[in-house]
């Protein structure tokens, strides 16, 4: 259970290595059995007990060598330079799962299917995302360059747009879904290209996604 209240809203870019729409979101198998994937949430509003976390910025780079429910995987995780001490720790904290009720966020998911969590980054991260119009560029120097745009139509050249609605999801309410290119560096390698990609805004505590 939580220990410490916290709250988290603001806007996400995740970026995986799996077809357009990703399988995972349905509780389906990753489309090429492995999952690899970048994401990064910009927080405009949040807190971790009495430290704010606002305007700050986090990411991640993980891996699976299979799907994420099999475990086994690695984790990079990414915090904002600008973070004083107090408030590194609390990202790292809401990042690995504490302070939150079993299953509740992806945070906390996914801590449980990590075999290795290595050092924890304190970088620079440019942070641009329009969700509405489904354009992203998230770098990280030295470790990740990673861009978002929108699925285009294979005839006529369009935007094509979908979203996904997660009533009960521990990650979004409802995400713009569109595709997306990466390259990371350390100790995780990836390059991902013209993939699936997704754009949301965030609303989460220790107790799970706020909905609605």
């Amino acid at each position: 259970m939580a220990n410490v209240e916290w709250k988290l809203q603001g806007r996400e870019f995740i970026h995986c290595n799996c077809a357009y729409g990703c399988p995972c979101q349905f509780n389906a198998l990753p489309t090429h059995g492995t999952c690899y994937a970048v994401g990064a949430i910009d927080i405009e509003d949040g807190f971790h007990g009495e430290t704010r976390l606002d305007g700050l910025r986090i990411a991640m780079i993980v891996a699976w060598p299979g799907a994420i429910h099999e475990g086994g995987g690695q984790c990079v995780p990414i915090v904002d330079e600008r973070a004083t001490p107090q408030q590194r720790e609390a990202l790292l904290r809401i990042m690995s799962g504490e302070d939150t009720d079993p299953g509740a966020t992806f945070f906390a998911v996914f801590a449980t299917t990590f075999a290795t969590v290595h050092d924890p980054v304190f970088s620079r991260i440019d942070f641009d995302l329009d969700i509405d119009a489904r354009t992203a560029r998230i770098v990280i120097p030295g470790w990740m360059d990673t861009r978002g745009e929108p699925i285009r139509n294979p005839v006529t050249g369009e935007d094509h747009r979908a979203r996904i609605t997660l009533p009960h999801g521990f990650e979004y309410d409802t995400c713009e879904v569109g595709r997306g290119w990466a390259e990371t560096k350390g100790p995780i390698e990836l390059s991902l290209a013209d993939s699936h990609a997704h754009f949301s805004r965030l609303h989460m505590t220790g107790a799970g996604v706020v909905h609605g």
